[in-house]
C-alpha cells in the first residue's frame, strides 16, 4: 500500500514573492559569444567592457531597477523582464559597477528590500 501511495503523491511548488534582489552579478569582459546568446548584439553595443545581471521578486520591480541604472551611469538596457524580474545591462565595468550599486542602495534604502551581495567574474 505505501507504494501505491508514493506513486500518486503530487509536489505543488509556488512563488511566494518577497521584496528581494536574488542575484546581482557583474560579468567584467565577457567574450563575443556571450553577448550573442544573451540576444545582444555585440557590435552595436557601445560599450562591450561588462555585463550586469540581476534578478528581483516582485518581478515588476525591474522596471525600477532599469530607471535608476540608465540615470546612475552610461549603461545600456540589454534586457528587462517585468514578468520574471531580469534586468541585464551593459557598459563599461565601472559604469554597469556603479548602477547595480545604485540599484542595490535605492531598493535596500527606498523600498526596504533585502539584497544579495555584488558578485564579479
Amino acid at each position: 500500500m505505501n507504494d501505491l501511495y508514493a506513486e500518486k503523491q503530487r509536489i505543488i511548488q509556488e512563488l511566494v514573492p518577497g521584496k528581494q534582489v536574488t542575484l546581482a552579478h557583474i560579468i567584467a569582459n565577457p567574450d563575443d559569444i556571450l553577448y550573442t546568446k544573451l540576444g545582444l548584439n555585440p557590435e552595436t553595443t557601445n560599450t562591450r567592457d561588462a555585463i550586469g545581471v540581476m534578478t528581483v521578486s516582485p518581478a515588476e520591480t525591474a522596471i525600477i531597477m532599469a530607471d535608476i541604472a540608465l540615470k546612475a551611469a552610461d549603461i545600456e538596457l540589454g534586457f528587462v523582464d517585468r514578468f520574471s524580474g531580469s534586468l541585464i545591462i551593459t557598459g563599461s565595468v565601472s559604469s554597469v559597477e556603479a548602477s547595480v550599486r545604485a540599484i542595490i542602495s535605492y531598493v535596500e534604502d527606498k523600498l526596504g528590500y533585502s539584497a544579495v551581495p555584488v558578485t564579479r567574474t
